[in-house]
């Protein structure tokens, strides 16, 4: 693992943790919901963030996984992480916040996360680290507009957007769909947990057409032949 063995792991402040969010992550934004932040320290420097929180639509997904309490589930909703991190590094910090997570917040019994299969990747993290498989759906709510931009197409279907659009919902005539998938992974913290939703077998990325590594299109088998 090499020097992945020196990162440390510390809770550092929502503002800092933003900043280095919108610098370094592919899409350039925070998550508002994220309120426990962990900065990835290299020579005590910071090279890494990963923010925690509540999903957005908290309600739909408690179900997932039996007993869940309000409290007692979190979402990895971003990680980013820059050039100067060595290899494995992101398995190694998710371990460790995980392990964090355990010991100072023990009503916490699972995390969700998703990979966005339409700009980054298909979650090799998230299988790497533990994660479980349960959803691979294909993905129609990110558009790309005129202008370049890409954003949630529910941007325009909900708050300000519809005011600047004279109180009319839907996306812009001129933007573009993006195809592509979202992965869902969840991690049981709490072992004697069952999870309600069915978990996939990963080979069943390749069967979707669902694989994507660093922003593009290769399915796990292609990788495994290039390695």
């Amino acid at each position: 693992m090499g020097r992945a063995k020196e990162i440390v792991l510390k809770i550092i402040k929502s503002s800092v943790a933003n900043a280095f969010v919108k610098k370094n992550h592919y899409s350039g934004k925070v998550v508002p919901n994220s309120s426990l932040h962990f900065g990835c320290f290299l020579d005590k420097q910071l090279h890494g963030v990963m923010s925690y929180g509540s999903p957005f639509m908290k309600t739909k997904v408690l179900s997932m996984v039996e007993g869940t309490g309000w409290n007692e589930m979190l979402e990895l909703n971003r990680m980013a992480f820059d050039s100067c991190l060595p290899k494995y590094s992101e398995s190694r910090c998710i371990a460790i916040s995980i392990k964090l997570i355990k010991k100072n917040a023990p009503q916490i019994k699972w995390i969700l996360s998703f990979a966005d299969g339409t700009q980054c990747g298909d979650g090799t993290i998230y299988r790497a680290s533990g994660f479980v498989l349960t959803s691979i759906k294909e993905n129609s709510s990110i558009i790309k507009l005129a202008n370049g931009d890409i954003v949630a197409a529910m941007t325009y279907t909900k708050g300000k957007n519809i005011l600047k659009q004279g109180g009319r919902a839907g996306i812009p005539k001129d933007a573009e769909k993006l195809e592509g998938n979202m992965l869902r992974y969840i991690y049981l913290i709490d072992k004697k947990c069952k999870i309600n939703v069915p978990v996939i077998p990963f080979s069943e990325i390749d069967k979707e057409g669902a694989g994507m590594y660093k922003g593009k299109k290769i399915s796990l088998q292609e990788r495994r032949d290039i390695n």
